[in-house]
């Protein structure tokens, strides 16, 4: 059994901050994000939290780096409305984006093993044209002429329409930026990966990177076990001390201090 919080003990706005390295006014943007429940007012208008408040927002910041800001803010929203089924789902979701994320990594590991086998086009051999190498892809035309400008793909120019015109090389190198944009990567950073392997014929530049997407997808997945169990804690003490946080509004008790909103 874990130990209820103390909901007669009061925090005031810089309590709360300080026991967790924050700004009050950080505090108060959380509380008006609806990360926090909402605080309860003295007579006097000063905020007063208490533990279970300090028990959300050591739940939203373990939850941060597996799920990122957006998705940590929206689950505690959900916890904070009631809604617990649907912070459950978003988190449900999120485990799923890193699974897709470690089955695209699987797919672009897959893609470079078979880059030495794919034979340079001979000259002139027409393959793709940007619409239909755009839609086999999943991307606009846009996002391969941006490619493009950034030395990802290299197309040529049809001698009569001026349209271009994509070899087997340059497809192959447009999945392999497809691919390593959906891991993450930047076009900065794809660059000179595609360069290296143009210009040396072999996987060896991608194998840092990939050994890099594998640490960052396992410390990913490890912080979400960290964001678990600060989540768990603060669904207990929701349990433990149903009705806590704003509902007493107007008893100034024990309140320590005198931050006023």
């Amino acid at each position: 059994m874990g130990s209820k919080p103390q909901s007669r003990v009061r925090l005031r706005p810089v309590d709360l901050a300080r026991g967790h390295g924050l700004s009050t006014q950080a505090v108060r943007n959380y509380e008006e994000e609806g990360i926090l429940p909402a605080a309860a007012r003295t007579p006097h208008g000063y905020r007063t939290y208490t533990p279970l408040h300090a028990l959300a927002l050591t739940a939203f910041r373990a939850l941060v780096p597996g799920h990122g800001h957006a998705t940590a803010t929206a689950v505690m929203r959900a916890v904070n409305e009631g809604a617990v089924d649907e912070a459950l789902r978003i988190v449900d979701e999120s485990h799923a984006q890193l699974l897709e994320d470690r089955r695209t990594l699987r797919a672009v590991e897959h893609a470079l093993r078979g880059l030495e086998s794919v034979p340079a086009a001979a000259p002139g051999r027409a393959v793709r044209f940007i619409g239909p190498l755009a839609k086999e892809l999943g991307v606009r035309p846009a996002t391969l002429r941006k490619w493009e400008q950034a030395g990802l793909v290299r197309p040529r120019r049809d001698p009569v329409t001026g349209y271009r015109v994509y070899d087997e090389a340059d497809v192959r190198d447009a999945r392999l930026a497809h691919q390593l944009r959906r891991g993450g990567y930047l076009l900065e950073q794809i660059a000179p990966l595609i360069d290296q392997v143009r210009t040396v014929g072999g996987t060896e530049p991608l194998e840092g990177a990939m050994r890099d997407w594998h640490d960052r997808l396992s410390a990913r997945a490890r912080a979400m076990l960290t964001g678990a169990a600060g989540l768990e804690s603060y669904l207990r003490g929701r349990e433990d001390n149903p009705g806590d946080g704003a509902t007493d509004q107007g008893q100034p008790e024990t309140a320590v201090g005198s931050s006023r909103a």
